[in-house]
């Protein structure tokens, strides 16, 4: 994520700099109208080509799952490109209002960049689209703040963040009719049309409803389990558009259509008979009350599988200890179903924390299926028992000579927690594989 963020900020940046080299940059100004002139273009360019990368992810690319690590990864890398152009396009904002303000306070009109000239339609054009990025503008930083705010509901946020293919339109049209018009015989003119075109293709769409419908499957509902208070455990059946999955992939899935779509773990392995099973925590107002709206053969639509969280990606020279915390155990129970099915031998420490082991409803289930695989030896961190897992507890169960690779599903927090220690006592003989697994 950081890599691809970095790059294009990186290439935007160059192309712009080149156009000030070829061109002289803003001219007939003085050189503090100069400087704000040329930040106020700087500041644009890298906001709409970070919002057009967002446009374009939003669509999930699975293509990009593979250089970007999943789609978990694709969607932080979306989530985080929206952040960072609004960011800038606050800082074009204030270089526009603010810094031309103290500029004509300190040094007067004279010395300001003269404006280029336009005339009939082109100048009406301009105008629009002048006024049409400035309120887009204030409506995409609310946006933003919703989007940061996370107790602000989902379903209502879901709704307004349908209107953001329409802002960005604007925005691009703002982008495009204010940008100098040098710029279009520059490479930043060619690489302004290209993010463009990336992200109008994205805002289209989205806004025709096509995100998803190429790896969407129809099915229903086979069975519903209360396995705890808090946790529901969902089976259903897809028809012939259910292409498979790998143990450890994640879908999204649609129960009512007025609701969208959420996403969730598979928790079971594929047998070939496109049957899959998920377990759905308590988690929202949604997810609190899906059990009494769900009933067997209730209408299910399941988009996907997504996901690099596969056990094939695992490197066979590492030890591997398997972390879960949680509802974050889902992935797991997957690939131990998928082991029961193949004889191929696997070892690894599976350690699994939750609050209390005694009342747990995957304690049961993680010791049945660890029983019947030698090879993977179960670890329960009961919270309430005293038992919870540090990175001390580890460390101990690598063998010395080896390196460890650790796959980890679970709270935020414990992993913050679990890599510090381990980059303080692992000497750097771990390497950590989580699923950002965090759609908002």
């Amino acid at each position: 994520m950081k890599i691809l963020l970095g790059l294009l900020l990186a290439i935007v940046t160059v192309a712009w700099g080149m156009d000030v080299l070829a061109t002289g940059g803003s001219s007939g100004g003085t050189l503090p109208w100069v400087i704000r002139q040329e930040a106020l273009y700087l500041s644009g360019l890298l906001s709409i080509a970070l919002m057009s990368l967002a446009m374009f992810l939003s669509t999930r690319p699975a293509w990009l799952e593979t250089p970007l690590g999943g789609m978990d990864r694709v969607y932080r890398t979306h989530k985080w490109a929206g952040i960072l152009a609004v960011s800038f396009a606050v800082v074009h904002w204030l270089v526009e209002e603010i810094v031309g303000d103290i500029l004509k306070a300190m040094v007067g009109r004279e010395g300001r960049i003269p404006k280029e000239q336009f005339t009939g339609f082109l100048e009406v054009m301009r105008d629009l689209a002048k006024d049409m990025g400035e309120w887009a503008f204030y409506l995409v930083l609310a946006m933003l703040v919703i989007t940061l705010w996370k107790r602000f509901p989902y379903k209502t946020w879901r709704v307004v963040h349908q209107a953001m293919p329409v802002l960005y339109l604007m925005l691009a049209l703002h982008a495009a009719m204010l940008a100098p018009t040098d710029y279009w015989t520059q490479p930043v003119g060619i690489l302004i049309a290209l993010l463009g075109a990336a992200g109008i293709y994205g805002a289209l769409y989205s806004l025709v409803g096509r995100i998803g419908k190429a790896r969407r499957a129809s099915g229903t509902v086979t069975a519903i389990e209360q396995t705890a208070p808090d946790v529901l455990t969902v089976s259903c059946q897809l028809d012939n558009h259910w292409r498979g999955h790998r143990p450890g992939q994640f879908a999204f899935i649609i129960f009512d259509e007025k609701e969208g779509a959420h996403p969730f773990t598979i928790a079971s392995a594929d047998r070939g008979d496109r049957s899959i099973s998920f377990q759905i925590k308590a988690l929202g107002d949604y997810t609190r009350t899906l059990g009494k709206r769900l009933e067997v053969g209730h209408a299910v639509k399941v988009e996907g599988p997504y996901g690099r969280f596969d056990m094939a990606r695992q490197d066979s020279n590492a030890q591997q200890i398997w972390i879960a915390g949680g509802i974050g155990v889902t992935p797991f129970l997957a690939w131990l179903d998928a082991l029961q099915q193949t004889s191929s031998p696997v070892s690894a420490d599976l350690h699994y924390c939750t609050r209390d082991r005694a009342n747990d409803p995957f304690v049961a289930r993680l010791e049945a299926s660890c029983a019947a695989l030698p090879g993977i030896h179960l670890h329960i961190h009961g919270a309430q028992q005293g038992e919870t897992l540090s990175a001390t507890d580890v460390v101990a169960a690598q063998a010395a000579s080896r390196r460890s690779e650790i796959w980890f599903c679970g709270p935020q927090g414990l992993a913050e927690k679990l890599k510090h220690e381990l980059g303080r006592i692992g000497q750097g003989r771990f390497s950590f594989h989580q699923e950002a697994f965090e759609m908002r």
